[in-house]
């Protein structure tokens, strides 16, 4: 029977998604409480890494993460972005988000459409004589360096944020009282062991999205009942609610 369901993620900020629907349906109780969180660098951790902002001429961004952290730390570091810095966002959504820090320019300013840097490709090659810089958070892998190079484009990856476990208080922990936990990254999985080393999965149902999720939560001897993405349900909510179907039956 799932009651209550703890999905380590943010609040939804509207109404309309996908997860109140489920609540609604199924009489499921679900928590929000996200089990990591993210922390900018300070200006003394990035310098470590001897890189000058100016000697690029293009951004990358992949999150609105990478966007805040990325003018923070120029602020910190008095560096005085140019007016002709161009930015390559993975959707509009975060290319509209860069209007909290400078004046938007469509002549400036490029995005995708599907969230992957691979669909940014064909614009930023039609720019390959920028200097890209690629904000990112200490918890990545070398993909993104590797499809760069595969164009041959002129770019540096560099480490804006941090991605830190999101410690749960005494009460929470004495509250812990959930009949599934929905993971959405490894880091995830690291906070749970971390935050309860003693963790008996029991009946407790466990889902992760993403095969880097699904392959941390096995390495830590979890068992999973639901793996997102797949071939019927690209959602997490459409695997959650096909899950809760399936119970029902």
């Amino acid at each position: 029977m799932i009651k209550k369901i703890l999905v380590s993620q943010p609040k939804p900020a509207s109404e309309k998604s996908p997860y109140y629907d489920i609540a609604s349906k199924f009489d499921v109780e679900l928590i929000f409480r996200p089990f990591i969180k993210v922390e900018g660098m300070s200006a003394k951790e990035f310098r470590t890494q001897k890189v000058s902002i100016l000697d690029y001429t293009a951004i990358v961004f992949t999150s609105r993460h990478a966007i805040d952290h990325f003018f923070t730390l120029a602020k910190e570091l008095r560096v005085n972005i140019p007016e002709d810095m161009k930015y390559f966002c993975v959707t509009e959504t975060i290319a509209l988000y860069i209007q909290k820090y400078v004046q938007y320019r469509k002549r400036k300013v490029f995005f995708g459409t599907t969230g992957r840097v691979d669909d940014l490709l064909p614009t930023m090659i039609k720019h390959k004589t920028e200097k890209y810089l690629v904000p990112m958070s200490d918890v990545h892998n070398d993909s993104l360096t590797q499809l760069l190079d595969s164009k041959k484009l002129n770019h540096k990856e560099v480490v804006m944020y941090k991605t830190v476990s999101n410690d749960f208080t005494p009460e929470e922990v004495k509250n812990f009282d959930y009949d599934m936990l929905i993971f959405f990254s490894p880091s995830g999985i690291e906070a749970l062991t971390k935050n309860f080393p003693d963790f008996k999965q029991g009946d407790i149902a466990i889902a992760t999205f993403g095969p880097s999720t699904a392959k941390a939560a096995k390495e830590a001897g979890l068992r999973l009942d639901i793996e997102a993405p797949n071939e019927k349900y690209p959602s997490m909510t459409g695997a959650l609610q096909h899950y809760l179907i399936m119970l029902d039956d």
